[in-house]
């Protein structure tokens, strides 16, 4: 198995971040077929495969700011209001996803994407986990 981790700066705002190119190059190197797995070692974030830029990426945080409130509900209540949906949001949008890997590509649907998922606006530094598994 080979395996790289990567920083991903999301900023202070709450963000879906799309890093499909990464993915796809770490699966380019790796080369061959296998299975990739993308996980984000945060209790605060998330990892989906989903549409980009046809507003899928803003319904998904609407989404959640109306599943998941910034308001004072939340026991888990230290750092920014709200603070709690986000450990509560991975159990939504886990923290990993696999995607197969053929001749060195992922095998993705047309409109796919691999995005981290991040709520977390106290935090805007995280890592991510690729991991190549070959037959």
């Amino acid at each position: 198995m080979r395996s790289i981790e990567i920083d991903v700066y999301t900023g202070t705002r709450e963000r879906v971040h799309d890093i499909t190119r990464q993915c796809a190059d770490f699966a380019r190197e790796c080369g061959g077929d296998g299975l990739l797995h993308v996980f984000v070692p945060h209790a605060t974030a998330g990892v989906a495969l989903m549409e980009l830029g046809s507003g899928s990426d803003t319904d998904l945080l609407a989404t959640l700011a109306e599943l998941l409130p910034a308001d004072d509900r939340w026991r888990h209540a230290h750092g920014s209001r709200g603070h709690g949906r986000t450990h509560v949001m991975p159990a939504f949008i886990p923290p990993y996803a696999t995607i197969p890997v053929l001749g060195g590509r992922m095998a993705l649907g047309t409109w796919q994407s691999v995005v981290l998922v991040d709520l977390n606006v106290d935090n805007p530094n995280r890592r991510v986990r690729l991991s190549f598994l070959s037959d």
